[in-house]
Protein backbone atom coordinates (compact mmCIF):
# COMPACT_ATOMS: atom_id res chain seq x y z
CA UNK A 1 0.00 0.00 0.00
CA UNK A 2 0.65 3.81 -0.51
CA UNK A 3 2.19 5.49 2.37
CA UNK A 4 0.17 9.40 0.75
CA UNK A 5 -2.36 7.91 -1.65
CA UNK A 6 -4.83 4.94 -2.37
CA UNK A 7 -3.70 2.63 -4.94
CA UNK A 8 -6.63 4.11 -7.44
CA UNK A 9 -6.11 7.90 -6.73
CA UNK A 10 -4.21 10.55 -8.73
CA UNK A 11 -1.20 12.73 -7.27
CA UNK A 12 -2.62 15.98 -7.38
CA UNK A 13 -3.35 17.81 -9.71
CA UNK A 14 -2.85 21.77 -10.62
CA UNK A 15 -3.57 23.40 -13.84
CA UNK A 16 -2.79 27.11 -14.35
CA UNK A 17 -3.83 28.38 -18.13
CA UNK A 18 -2.61 31.43 -19.50
CA UNK A 19 0.84 30.65 -17.89
CA UNK A 20 2.73 32.41 -20.91
CA UNK A 21 1.30 34.99 -22.73
CA UNK A 22 3.16 34.74 -26.12
CA UNK A 23 0.98 32.15 -27.33
CA UNK A 24 -2.51 31.49 -27.99
CA UNK A 25 -2.98 28.23 -25.59
CA UNK A 26 -0.44 28.12 -22.71
CA UNK A 27 -1.02 25.84 -19.40
CA UNK A 28 1.33 24.32 -17.04
CA UNK A 29 0.43 21.34 -15.51
CA UNK A 30 1.07 19.62 -12.25
CA UNK A 31 0.71 16.03 -11.40
CA UNK A 32 2.57 15.95 -7.89
CA UNK A 33 5.64 16.77 -8.59
CA UNK A 34 5.73 16.67 -12.32
CA UNK A 35 5.64 19.56 -14.20
CA UNK A 36 4.83 20.09 -17.96
CA UNK A 37 4.75 23.62 -19.72
CA UNK A 38 2.22 22.86 -23.03
CA UNK A 39 1.78 25.59 -25.52
CA UNK A 40 -0.10 25.88 -28.92
CA UNK A 41 0.53 28.04 -31.47
CA UNK A 42 -0.88 28.16 -35.46
CA UNK A 43 1.04 28.30 -38.27
CA UNK A 44 -0.54 29.41 -40.96
CA UNK A 45 -0.05 26.51 -43.87
CA UNK A 46 -0.20 22.47 -43.62
CA UNK A 47 2.80 19.95 -44.62
CA UNK A 48 3.16 19.76 -48.18
CA UNK A 49 1.41 16.59 -48.98
CA UNK A 50 -1.59 18.13 -47.02
CA UNK A 51 -1.77 21.47 -49.36
CA UNK A 52 -5.44 21.58 -51.65
CA UNK A 53 -7.05 19.01 -48.91
CA UNK A 54 -9.09 21.61 -47.45
CA UNK A 55 -7.68 20.00 -43.90
CA UNK A 56 -5.43 21.18 -40.94
CA UNK A 57 -2.88 19.66 -38.80
CA UNK A 58 -2.40 19.06 -35.43
CA UNK A 59 1.78 18.18 -34.72
CA UNK A 60 3.30 18.22 -31.60
CA UNK A 61 7.16 18.74 -29.47
CA UNK A 62 7.83 17.05 -26.13
CA UNK A 63 11.27 17.87 -24.48
CA UNK A 64 12.68 17.24 -21.25
CA UNK A 65 14.31 20.30 -20.40
CA UNK A 66 17.74 20.68 -18.65
CA UNK A 67 17.15 20.64 -15.10
CA UNK A 68 14.40 18.63 -14.96
CA UNK A 69 15.70 15.56 -13.61
CA UNK A 70 18.46 15.10 -10.91
CA UNK A 71 20.77 14.39 -13.73
CA UNK A 72 21.26 17.54 -16.19
CA UNK A 73 19.46 16.70 -19.63
CA UNK A 74 21.67 16.86 -22.16
CA UNK A 75 19.94 19.66 -24.98
CA UNK A 76 21.25 17.37 -27.63
CA UNK A 77 19.34 14.65 -26.08
CA UNK A 78 16.01 16.14 -26.71
CA UNK A 79 16.28 14.73 -30.42
CA UNK A 80 16.73 11.25 -29.30
CA UNK A 81 14.70 8.27 -30.49
CA UNK A 82 12.54 8.68 -26.67
CA UNK A 83 11.89 12.16 -27.68
CA UNK A 84 10.61 11.23 -31.18
CA UNK A 85 8.45 8.58 -29.50
CA UNK A 86 6.82 10.43 -26.97
CA UNK A 87 6.03 13.11 -29.29
CA UNK A 88 4.45 10.87 -31.72
CA UNK A 89 2.28 9.65 -29.46
CA UNK A 90 1.19 13.10 -28.02
CA UNK A 91 0.40 14.21 -31.77
CA UNK A 92 -1.45 11.06 -32.36
CA UNK A 93 -3.56 11.60 -29.50
CA UNK A 94 -4.86 15.11 -30.34
CA UNK A 95 -5.34 14.40 -33.77
CA UNK A 96 -7.80 11.86 -32.35
CA UNK A 97 -9.91 14.37 -31.19
CA UNK A 98 -9.90 16.95 -33.61
CA UNK A 99 -11.70 17.12 -37.38
CA UNK A 100 -9.11 18.36 -39.72
CA UNK A 101 -11.58 19.38 -42.17
CA UNK A 102 -13.53 21.99 -39.61
CA UNK A 103 -9.90 23.14 -38.35
CA UNK A 104 -9.02 24.48 -41.97
CA UNK A 105 -6.03 25.00 -43.92
CA UNK A 106 -3.63 25.84 -41.09
CA UNK A 107 -1.41 23.90 -38.43
CA UNK A 108 -1.59 23.69 -34.96
CA UNK A 109 1.66 22.66 -33.35
CA UNK A 110 2.12 22.03 -29.66
CA UNK A 111 5.27 22.12 -27.51
CA UNK A 112 5.05 20.29 -24.29
CA UNK A 113 8.14 21.25 -22.15
CA UNK A 114 9.13 19.22 -19.24
CA UNK A 115 10.23 21.62 -16.45
CA UNK A 116 10.34 18.77 -13.56
CA UNK A 117 10.30 14.98 -13.61
CA UNK A 118 8.77 12.63 -11.14
CA UNK A 119 7.35 9.96 -13.74
CA UNK A 120 4.36 10.73 -15.92
CA UNK A 121 5.59 13.23 -18.08
CA UNK A 122 4.06 12.03 -21.61
CA UNK A 123 0.64 11.37 -19.81
CA UNK A 124 0.61 14.64 -18.14
CA UNK A 125 1.96 16.34 -21.48
CA UNK A 126 -1.02 14.75 -23.22
CA UNK A 127 -3.97 16.42 -20.68
CA UNK A 128 -2.44 19.31 -20.33
CA UNK A 129 -2.08 20.14 -24.34
CA UNK A 130 -5.79 19.37 -24.89
CA UNK A 131 -6.56 22.23 -22.75
CA UNK A 132 -3.88 24.48 -24.58
CA UNK A 133 -5.50 23.44 -27.72
CA UNK A 134 -9.03 24.43 -26.50
CA UNK A 135 -7.70 27.72 -25.64
CA UNK A 136 -5.88 28.00 -28.70
CA UNK A 137 -9.12 27.51 -30.65
CA UNK A 138 -11.12 30.01 -28.57
CA UNK A 139 -8.83 32.73 -29.58
CA UNK A 140 -9.13 31.93 -33.13
CA UNK A 141 -13.02 31.87 -32.36
CA UNK A 142 -12.91 35.44 -30.69
CA UNK A 143 -9.97 36.82 -33.61
CA UNK A 144 -12.82 35.71 -36.15
CA UNK A 145 -10.51 33.47 -37.78
CA UNK A 146 -12.69 30.18 -37.07
CA UNK A 147 -16.66 29.27 -36.67
CA UNK A 148 -16.43 26.81 -34.16
CA UNK A 149 -13.42 24.37 -32.29
CA UNK A 150 -12.82 21.32 -34.48
CA UNK A 151 -12.64 19.30 -31.29
CA UNK A 152 -14.88 16.33 -31.36
CA UNK A 153 -13.74 15.28 -27.31
CA UNK A 154 -11.36 15.69 -24.55
CA UNK A 155 -8.62 13.55 -24.39
CA UNK A 156 -6.50 12.42 -21.41
CA UNK A 157 -4.05 10.02 -20.15
CA UNK A 158 -2.42 8.36 -17.31
CA UNK A 159 -0.11 5.74 -16.47
CA UNK A 160 -1.00 2.22 -14.99
CA UNK A 161 1.30 -0.40 -13.27
CA UNK A 162 1.59 -3.65 -10.80
CA UNK A 163 4.27 -3.04 -8.31
CA UNK A 164 4.58 -6.21 -6.43
CA UNK A 165 1.80 -7.25 -7.39
CA UNK A 166 -0.50 -4.52 -6.68
CA UNK A 167 -2.62 -2.11 -9.62
CA UNK A 168 -1.57 1.56 -9.20
CA UNK A 169 -2.80 4.22 -10.18
CA UNK A 170 -0.55 7.30 -11.52
CA UNK A 171 2.96 6.28 -10.97
CA UNK A 172 5.54 8.37 -9.47
CA UNK A 173 9.24 8.19 -10.73
CA UNK A 174 10.28 5.87 -7.42
CA UNK A 175 7.51 3.48 -8.08
CA UNK A 176 7.65 3.62 -12.21
CA UNK A 177 11.37 2.46 -11.80
CA UNK A 178 10.58 -0.59 -9.20
CA UNK A 179 7.39 -1.76 -11.61
CA UNK A 180 6.64 -5.27 -12.97
CA UNK A 181 4.56 -3.95 -15.19
CA UNK A 182 4.25 -0.18 -16.28
CA UNK A 183 1.60 1.26 -18.81
CA UNK A 184 0.54 4.50 -20.71
CA UNK A 185 -3.04 5.01 -21.43
CA UNK A 186 -4.88 7.65 -23.60
CA UNK A 187 -8.71 7.56 -23.90
CA UNK A 188 -11.30 10.14 -25.12
CA UNK A 189 -13.71 11.78 -22.39
CA UNK A 190 -16.57 9.53 -23.58
CA UNK A 191 -14.05 6.43 -22.61
CA UNK A 192 -12.98 5.16 -25.89
CA UNK A 193 -9.43 3.99 -26.10
CA UNK A 194 -6.65 5.67 -28.56
CA UNK A 195 -3.35 4.13 -27.42
CA UNK A 196 -2.07 1.31 -24.86
CA UNK A 197 1.37 1.16 -24.44
CA UNK A 198 1.93 -1.62 -21.71
CA UNK A 199 5.72 -3.39 -20.90
CA UNK A 200 6.67 -6.08 -18.46
CA UNK A 201 9.72 -5.53 -17.18
CA UNK A 202 10.49 -9.20 -15.86
CA UNK A 203 7.60 -12.21 -15.79
CA UNK A 204 4.99 -11.24 -18.29
CA UNK A 205 1.38 -10.18 -17.21
CA UNK A 206 -1.97 -11.87 -17.54
CA UNK A 207 -5.04 -10.50 -19.36
CA UNK A 208 -6.74 -10.28 -15.60
CA UNK A 209 -3.94 -7.82 -14.36
CA UNK A 210 -4.19 -5.86 -17.95
CA UNK A 211 -8.04 -5.95 -17.46
CA UNK A 212 -7.55 -4.10 -13.45
CA UNK A 213 -4.96 -1.73 -14.98
CA UNK A 214 -7.71 -0.45 -18.02
CA UNK A 215 -9.89 -0.27 -15.03
CA UNK A 216 -7.82 1.66 -12.86
CA UNK A 217 -6.96 3.99 -16.18
CA UNK A 218 -10.40 4.49 -17.00
CA UNK A 219 -11.16 6.24 -13.32
CA UNK A 220 -8.27 7.68 -13.48
CA UNK A 221 -8.67 9.59 -17.02
CA UNK A 222 -12.53 10.31 -15.81
CA UNK A 223 -11.08 12.48 -13.58
CA UNK A 224 -8.37 14.44 -15.23
CA UNK A 225 -11.15 15.02 -17.65
CA UNK A 226 -13.24 16.40 -14.79
CA UNK A 227 -10.20 18.44 -14.48
CA UNK A 228 -9.96 19.70 -17.82
CA UNK A 229 -13.65 21.04 -18.12
CA UNK A 230 -13.10 22.42 -14.41
CA UNK A 231 -10.12 24.33 -15.60
CA UNK A 232 -12.13 25.98 -18.71
CA UNK A 233 -15.40 26.48 -16.90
Amino acid sequence: MREDRAVDALRPVRIRRGFTEMTPGSVLIEMGKTQVLCTAAFEEDVPRWMRDSGKGWVTAEYAMLPGSSPQRVRRSAIEGGRTKEIQRLIGRSLRAVVDMKALGPVTVRVDCDVLQADGGTRTASITGAWIALADAFDVRIAEGKMEASPLTDHVAAISVGIVGDEALLDLQYTEDVSADVDANIVMTGSGKIIEVQGTAEGDPFDRDQLDRMLDLAAKGIGELVDEQRSARS
